[in-house]
């Protein structure tokens, strides 16, 4: 007989129970940590708030120097480097080593800094600081080691820059001044050597004192002293005269052999003289050159600034004066430095210059002199990323290989630019071969002007291919509107982009709460753009009712709508009536508006969809989610957030105040009438209840009106002047039975669609009366009490999602609730599905997952006319802080790709219209919504379909805190993550990698995480980028206005809730591991996870360095060396190396870089091995020589025995044996 034992009935009980499938077991993840590698790759764009250029005249390489310590080297295309200093303190002037593949950098902290770009990743290799003076200048001679540094305090230090040591030879300001005078003269501004005698070194004050000093007998040789404050100087290649610039606008030019007063000459270009003969006051001239042409023999004098104060509208300029030729060339932005191109790097002979390099505020301008009229060179670099702020990103990796060579088509038709130089861009030092990449990527930029870029960003390189401006749909606002808000002063301003990459399908949301939809066509059109207003209004109750605790959330107020003719607009936008002419590209097809009424502000547009197969848009707001038609041109949901939830909303709503005429909320104006009404009377299922109402008890309703009208929707034609209107009236449906079991549906909302209730097109116009009271059918009253169930702990996490709202009293009770995450996919709803269906998903910023149903007809010509029909399916998730991404896998792990129509040319579609339409492969199902049954997740009828089809979807859900893997259609919960405990998750993305798939995210404490999927397994959590690195974004600029300790928690919530969002829009995850994020308002950063790509990074990267020979200096002319007026040679060695002793410690302190630290420890362990061999070859010396003592014993030892044997032999050769 069998022994029953307690173990025995428990493994029977867990027998009998069914078991979850064992995902892990069946899905293997290829994704290990040794595959990931975080590292910033390319950066793009107009280096931020620059300071300082340079030039190598050899090289052809220009240096350019940022406020925030980072260094730019550009080539020619495809050579483009980016550098940053340790510290953030600002680049002040830059000096290559010409020729010799360096350069050195004086930053704002008092630091010199020794570069090395021979090799492709530049690395400093010597650092300077400087303890007790600030550094104002610095100068290098030609093919010189030794490194002029002038200091605030007057003083001149010589630093030698192959080992950056002090030298003793220190020039002192008091040695260098005239003795009688009784003032400090002020910081250098000016060091240079005498093109003729390099022995003469000319030093600048600010003050305006010159002094020429003879580094050979260690004195001043000449001073001059200006009237005006000194800003720079400039030789004459002779080494005669020299130019000073001053800060009234004046140009003084003095003799360099002889001590005067006075100058030689001087002159204030751009000054009139006014009606008292007095010239005006003129802007300082910040800089001036002065360069010899060797054809002509006339130099070119250019300088920047130095226009009258008085001049309105003056933009700043480059003035060039070649002979008697003066030409201004205006600026559109602030001059911040500038540097003539030369053919010659020899300042003692003529230089012969041929360009300028102009480095604005927000530019980089190049000016060929050599083309009459100085026109300037276009710019290969992408340095118009900024032309207007970037608002929002899209990064497409691996995206359709037609779809560039189509923007680049279009682009370069519809973009044509001319009035530029027709000679080469001269900047093109390096060299850089396009690798064969397997893959493109376009990045896609929505600016704050309305505009949208298209780039080329593969193979390490960017490109523009194609600009739109989304303003020209609209006609031109005459006056800025600031009621809706969030707009500002931008009211085009792009908030969002999605693309259908393989149907060339393009929707962007706007900052005026308006999507425009666009088609792709290779040829010009001209055609209307329709139009689809929302203008939706509810009239509140009535004053002076009072209302239980019981309240309804949102009060159910009517829905009145105007007609066209009737309605006032307050938007800023009107959208272009009549044909238009539309360029090759994206040409704009329908564009919807939400329109507030009454003088209330539009919602912002969260989130935006778009699917091609499914032809709908889908959009949400800061309150409700609106879905459109774009093949009808109609509105096929509008529904507020809570209206998703039906009968199972789980937060407790404020009801809004009732009182306020003109005080409508964000929920109450995007109600759909196709949730709220039958037949005029408000019958929406959603019932939020108040806290301690009980399941299934009875709710006494608020008072209810009527509508004046069933929800008209206006949609024209933009060249009729005619409004339409349509007044859709639908049946009540049949008697719904009262319910019996005692598990009621999730979330599922009584079936009370209106299917007909449609924002139709004017041609489907119709109207027709609301009914009576006495003609309403009856709505029974449990269709609006069902109670609310959670059957599975899997679907809800009763955590605390933290509003977006930055108001304390937001934690408590729930007010708005914004869409943020949409996905349309063929997935389950429930668990009794046995196939799956079109859906869209809708994510919150509560944390809830919902789910809509769709239901579209399977015939093509049945698609053309009859509706499709949404209704929410109440299938609810709820995660941990707002939902992010979501995605889905089949039954193997793999992604599964969103459906979509194949692109075709319009003109070809024309002759085979069927042809356009593609069945959804994966829908089977064909009956209607209205017909499905109702049944519960937790059914018996549920669990045995789970049971005999399976889970054959994962649905991936990520919040800013958690992730889940979601089994459909069980709907169970078979993996779980937490993403972060302290912090949360800025941006999130599921990305292929490697032929497998995972799931990355950013988090607010400025690490990269990924993990595998759908096991969620912890892959990597790497530092990378600090979030107030991203700061600028935002409207607080991080947290540093705080002081109280106190309120620094509460402040941080408060950036934390409202500024990540637009940080968000410009961090984007793609495939294979790349990623970009807007790292300035002016550049874009690319870098990547995948360890694959950094070891072919190097590949990508250009050559910097290249091996030339340097010009031979230019010869001496006879009569010059005769008579001794040539240049003389100076040994710098001797002057500055050890005999001029040893520098103060306290000068300066010598940091090494990184590499030089690497080399002496390679150097170190290299010399303890060369110790240890050594030793080891002196043991071996000593067995040696041991043994060879030993050998040489033994040798003597053998001949002795030799001898002895020979000598016995001949004792015994001559005799007998009989006489031994």
């Amino acid at each position: 007989m069998k022994k029953f034992t307690f173990k025995g009935v428990l493994d029977g009980f867990r027998s009998s129970a069914p078991q979850p499938p064992r995902v892990d077991q069946e899905i293997v993840e290829t994704l290990r940590p040794d595959h990931f590698t975080v590292a910033k790759t390319f950066r793009h764009g107009f280096p931020f708030q620059p300071t300082a250029v340079a030039f190598d005249p050899i090289q052809h390489l220009l240096a350019l120097g940022t406020k925030s310590g980072s260094l730019r080297l550009l080539g020619r295309p495809g050579v483009d480097s980016h550098m940053q200093h340790e510290t953030d303190a600002a680049v002040i002037q830059i000096q290559f080593l010409t020729n010799e593949g360096a350069l050195v950098t004086a930053t704002s902290d008092d630091s010199i800094h020794l570069w090395n770009f021979r090799q492709k990743k530049p690395e400093v290799v010597h650092s300077l600081k400087f303890q007790r003076e600030k550094i104002t200048y610095i100068h290098l001679p030609l093919q010189s080691k030794w490194l002029y540094v002038g200091t605030d305090k007057g003083n001149i230090h010589v630093v030698n820059i192959e080992n950056f040591q002090l030298s003793g030879y220190v020039i002192n300001w008091n040695k260098t001044i005239d003795p009688t005078r009784k003032t400090h003269p002020g910081a250098i501004v000016h060091l240079s050597d005498n093109p003729a005698d390099s022995s003469k070194l000319l030093i600048g004050f600010n003050c305006g004192q010159l002094v020429l000093w003879d580094l050979r007998s260690r004195c001043a040789e000449i001073r001059w002293q200006a009237t005006e404050g000194l800003l720079s100087v400039a030789w004459h290649h002779e080494g005669k005269q020299f130019v000073c610039s001053h800060s009234d606008g004046s140009l003084s030019t003095w003799q360099a052999r002889q001590q005067s007063a006075k100058p030689f000459s001087i002159s204030t270009p751009h000054a009139k003289p006014n009606k008292d003969g007095k010239l005006d006051p003129c802007k300082p001239i910040q800089k001036v050159e002065w360069k010899g042409l060797r054809t002509t023999g006339e130099a070119y004098l250019i300088f920047s600034g130095g226009l009258p104060h008085d001049t309105a509208g003056r933009a700043p300029s480059i003035t060039v004066i070649h002979g008697k030729t003066t030409t201004v060339l205006e600026m559109e932005h602030n001059v911040v430095d500038f540097i003539t191109l030369c053919e010659s790097p020899w300042v003692s002979d003529f230089q012969d210059p041929y360009a300028i390099v102009v480095l604005l505020q927000n530019d980089l301008v190049v000016i060929d002199l050599l083309t009459p009229g100085f026109p300037c060179f276009e710019n290969p670099y992408p340095m118009d990323i900024h032309e207007s702020p970037v608002t929002c990103c899209t990064y497409f990796a691996d995206c359709p290989s037609d779809l560039i060579p189509a923007f680049y088509s279009v682009g370069s038709r519809t973009q044509k630019r001319t009035g530029f130089s027709e000679r080469e861009w001269p900047v093109d030092g390096g060299e850089w071969s396009p690798t064969s990449c397997s893959y493109n990527e376009i990045i896609i930029t929505g600016h704050a002007d309305g505009s949208v870029k298209f780039w080329d960003a593969s193979a390490g390189t960017l490109q523009v291919l194609y600009k739109m401006k989304t303003a020209k749909v609209f006609e031109k606002p005459r006056t800025k509107s600031t009621e809706c808000s969030g707009m500002d002063d931008d009211p085009f301003a792009i908030q969002l982009i999605s693309l259908c990459p393989e149907s060339r399908k393009l929707c962007i949301a706007g900052a005026s709460s308006h999507i425009i939809l666009f088609k792709f066509r290779k040829q010009e059109a001209t055609n209307e753009t329709w139009k689809l207003e929302i203008p939706v209004n509810y009239e509140h109750l009535e004053e002076g009712g009072e209302y239980s605790p019981d309240y309804e959330y949102p009060p159910r107020q009517t829905i009145k709508t105007e007609v066209a003719s009737e309605a006032k607009e307050v938007g800023p936008l009107r959208v272009r009536t009549g044909l238009q002419k539309k360029p090759p590209g994206f040409q704009a097809y329908l564009v919807c508006i939400s329109i507030g009424l009454h003088g209330e502000p539009s919602s912002q547009i969260t989130a935006l969809c778009i699917n091609s197969s499914y032809r709908l848009v889908a959009y949400g707001t800061e309150c409700s989610i609106v879905v459109v038609d774009t093949e009808q041109r109609v509105c096929v949901l509008n529904m507020m957030t809570p209206d998703l939830y039906g009968s199972a909303d789980p937060y407790q709503r404020v009801p809004r105040s009732p009182k306020r005429l003109n005080e409508t909320s964000n929920e109450d104006r995007c109600r759909s009438p196709t949730s709220d009404q039958v037949n005029g009377v408000c019958v929406s299922p959603t019932t939020a209840k108040a806290s301690g109402q009980g399941a299934g008890s009875p709710r006494k309703p608020g008072p209810v009106k009527r509508s004046q009208s069933q929800g008209t929707r206006r949609l024209q034609k933009c060249f009729s002047t005619a409004s339409y209107s349509s007044e859709a009236t639908v049946d009540a449906p049949s008697p719904i039975n009262s319910p019996t079991k005692s598990a009621t549906s999730l979330g599922t909302p009584t079936h009370l669609t209106l299917s007909s209730a449609f924002l139709r097109a004017p041609e489907a116009s119709s109207s027709s009366a609301s009914p009576s009271p006495a003609t309403s059918p009856r709505v029974p009253h449990h269709a609006l009490t069902n109670s609310r169930q959670y059957c599975s702990f899997d679907k809800l996490d009763s955590s605390f999602s933290r509003s977006r709202s930055s108001s304390m009293s937001s934690l408590e009770n729930i007010s708005n609730e914004s869409v943020q995450c949409l996905a349309f996919v063929d997935s389950y709803t429930r668990k009794s599905d046995s196939s799956p269906c079109p859906t869209l998903w809708v994510g919150t910023s509560l944390g809830s997952v919902l789910t809509v149903m769709i239901t579209q007809p399977v015939s093509v010509e049945a698609r053309l006319t009859t509706p499709v029909v949404l209704q929410p399916c109440g299938t609810i998730f709820r995660l941990k802080g707002t939902i992010l991404t979501m995605s889905f896998l089949d039954c193997n792990g793999a992604l599964i790709p969103y459906s979509y129509e194949t692109w075709k040319d319009e003109k070809q579609e024309a002759s085979k219209e069927r042809s356009r339409w593609k069945v959804l492969q994966n829908y089977i199902e064909t009956c209607s919504v209205e017909a499905r049954p109702s049944i519960s997740p937790t059914t018996t009828a549920s669990t045995s379909a789970a049971e005999q089809f399976g889970d054959r979807q994962f649905a991936v859900l990520v919040s800013e805190k958690h992730a889940r893997v979601v089994a459909l259609p069980s709907q169970n919960c078979v993996y779980r993550q937490q993403l972060a405990e302290t912090n949360f998750v800025v941006k999130s993305e599921i990305i292929s990698l490697r032929d497998s798939i995972c799931l990355v995210c950013y988090l607010s404490s400025g690490q990269l995480s990924a993990y595998t999927l759908p096991s969620l397994r912890p892959l990597i959590y790497m530092d990378f980028l600090p979030l107030a690195d991203l700061s600028f974004q935002t409207s607080k600029q991080g947290i540093q206005g705080i002081v109280d300790p106190m309120l620094s928690i509460w402040g941080q919530q408060m950036f934390v809730n409202e500024d990540t969002d637009q940080i968000a829009r410009t961090f984007c995850f793609s495939n294979r591991g790349h990623g970009l994020y807007l790292c300035s308002p002016t550049e874009m950063q690319k870098f990547t996870v995948s360890a694959e790509f950094c070891q072919s990074l190097n590949e990508m990267v250009g050559e910097m360095f290249l091996t030339r020979e340097m010009p031979e200096p230019p010869k001496e002319s006879f009569f010059r060396g005769l008579f001794g007026g040539g240049s003389r040679p100076l040994d710098r060695e001797e002057l500055f190396g050890e005999s001029s002793g040893k520098a103060s410690r306290s000068v300066a302190k010598h940091i090494p870089g990184p590499t030089l630290e690497g080399m002496n420890q390679r150097a170190t362990s290299a010399s303890s091995e060369v110790s240890r061999a050594h030793q080891m070859m002196v043991e071996r010396g000593e067995k040696l020589g041991v043994l060879e003592e030993r050998a040489e014993r033994m040798r003597n030892e053998a001949e002795s025995f030799s001898t002895s044997a020979h000598q016995l032999m001949l004792k015994y050769k001559d005799k007998k044996w009989y006489q031994l």
